[in-house]
């Protein structure tokens, strides 16, 4: 079973004092049978200490898989003294993980034992087939022709040797790695798909001018269905008991298949947190580089793109971020990506200098920008750039991309507001300007501003409490620089109207606008009040 399993999910801690055969898995101590001997226990629910060792072993378990990956003394000692062996999870995988990649295991092992006498057939076991790609060359060996191993979204994981006389069909599938769209379309509409998905039967499909016959079995764990197994004829008839080959490859390769989607959820939830945690500063961030496969001092630029808020965005709207996704995986197709609802967080890698990755990054920006602008009827998206830095300062660079798109869409604001064409979606914080810089300081102000007093506050609080017209007047005044009529156009009121708003300021509130610290205090207050806090 430790041969089955790659070590991305356990860690063995203490070998078993003597062979021990493993008969079932049991999730957890209610699940154990008392003196039912070869089980396996996933302590799920239990504490990670010597009292959990002892007692699984007195009710029959041979091994215990611990959620603590550093046991004490006194627990190690535990499991020598009953000689069991003591293993353990993986931090970041699950307990549903474990349990299926185990499962998968001990069934690869009994597909092998209940084989093993026949004679004929593939040869059974996990040291003779210990991946698909073996199982492949294995099997088109017993059929006389060649043998592709595909997943439920019919993507290639493992074929046979392709002759210089496969047909077209097998070289654009190899070749693509999948099966091409127009050829799913057929098999949807012959009903060999739906009848490939339902039967538990080898399924033949005669030769079709010059595509070859081929067979066909769907590979199940259970009553799910992890994939297929395809075999073609190759410059001759297939084997006459082909169909009975291929029914005993997919048992074989059921288990094999279920650590492929193991390894590969596996594989993505490991780079989603160690992109998570360089990005958002979690943990260690030279694992978390090393887990993404980064030099220390690998130029990398984090990039931040935000549509609108699904609250008030047509559903078609997911269209935008679906379509930065499939742009990267084409194009870019090593780029970090985390899908954190309105918005996706990018870390864009690169071997060049900082100076040149950073003119590459801008440009992979521009052309995201220009892909989503092209859609019909879609939902604004901004992009936003930070400085290129080395992995370790991937967190800081996120930091301000977030800020870039909160200066982008405040400047789109201000323009359509005052009538203005609209800027672009996309820049870095040197395109972004002040902005940037003035966000910067408002979070850093806004909890002093919080906390503080006086008339200034209490105009605040009292205008925003009745609607907010006065703070809304205060902002375009000042953001005229005391411009009266430029005000005006702005909130579209006569100029006597905003004139009569600021004489209530000083009249009701006590506030002087000919005062310099009033107007710094006043101006601050009102960019908090439109800017939300940041998320």
């Amino acid at each position: 079973m430790l041969a089955f399993e790659d070590g991305n999910a356990l860690r063995l801690l203490c070998a078993p004092s003597r062979d021990a055969e493993v008969h079932r898995i049991a999730v957890g101590m209610d699940d154990l049978a008392p003196g039912r001997r070869g089980t396996l226990l996933l302590a799920v629910g239990a504490a990670s200490d010597a009292g959990t060792v002892r007692e699984a072993a007195r009710r029959g378990a041979c091994a215990v898989v611990l959620g603590d990956t550093t046991p004490s003394a006194e627990t190690l000692a535990a499991a020598r003294e009953a000689g069991v062996a003591l293993l353990a999870r993986v931090g970041d995988v699950g307990w549903a993980e474990v349990a299926g990649l185990l499962r998968s295991a001990l069934s690869y092992a009994r597909a092998g034992l209940d084989d093993a006498g026949d004679g004929e057939g593939v040869p059974p076991g996990p040291e003779t087939i210990p991946s698909l790609a073996v199982l492949a060359a294995r099997v088109a060996a017993y059929v006389q022709g060649s043998i592709t191993i595909e997943d439920t979204q019919l993507r290639v994981l493992a074929h046979s040797a392709t002759g210089p006389g496969a047909d077209p069909l097998r070289r654009a599938v190899i070749l693509g790695g999948r099966v091409p769209d127009w050829r799913v379309a057929e098999l949807r509409r012959s009903g060999l798909l739906r009848a490939l998905w339902t039967s538990p039967d080898v399924l033949h499909r005669p030769a079709d001018g010059d595509i070859p016959e081929r067979l066909v079995v769907a590979v199940r764990s259970g009553r799910e269905v992890l994939g297929s197994i395809w075999a073609a004829a190759d410059g001759a008839a297939l084997a006459p008991d082909a169909a009975r080959h291929l029914r005993t490859a997919a048992g074989l390769a059921a288990p094999l298949l279920v650590r492929e989607r193991l390894r590969e959820s596996g594989t993505a939830h490991r780079r989603e947190t160690a992109l998570r945690g360089l990005l958002h500063g979690l943990g260690d961030r030279r694992t978390h580089a090393w887990s993404l496969g980064l030099s220390p001092d690998a130029p990398c630029a984090a990039v931040v793109a935000e549509r609108e808020s699904a609250r008030s965005a047509r559903r078609a709207d997911d269209r935008a971020l679906e379509v930065l996704v499939l742009e990267l995986a084409a194009h870019r197709p090593g780029t970090g990506v985390l899908r954190d609802g309105d918005r996706l967080s990018l870390l864009l890698t690169g071997d060049a200098s900082a100076a040149d990755h950073e003119a590459a990054v801008l440009a992979v920006v521009r052309e995201l920008d220009a892909a989503v602008s092209s859609l019909p009827d879609c939902a604004p998206v901004w992009l936003g750039v930070g400085p290129v830095a080395t992995p370790e300062r991937a967190a800081e660079s996120y930091e301000r991309a977030v800020l870039v798109v909160r200066a982008l869409r405040e400047r789109e604001a201000r323009a359509a507001a005052a009538g203005a064409p609209r800027p672009a979606r996309y820049a870095d914080a040197a395109g972004a300007g002040a902005s940037v810089e003035v966000l910067r300081i408002l979070d850093a102000v806004r909890p002093v501003w919080a906390s503080g007093g006086g008339p200034v506050h209490e105009l605040i609080r009292a205008d925003l409490a009745g609607g907010g017209e006065l703070v809304r007047t205060l902002a375009a005044y000042l953001d005229a620089g005391g411009d009266v009529a430029a005000a005006a156009r702005r909130l579209v009121v006569h100029p006597n109207t905003l004139r009569y708003r600021l004489g209530r300021v000083r009249e009701r509130h006590g506030v002087d606008l000919d005062d310099p610290d009033a107007r710094l205090l006043l101006t601050l207050a009102a960019r908090l009040a439109a800017a939300p806090p940041p998320d």
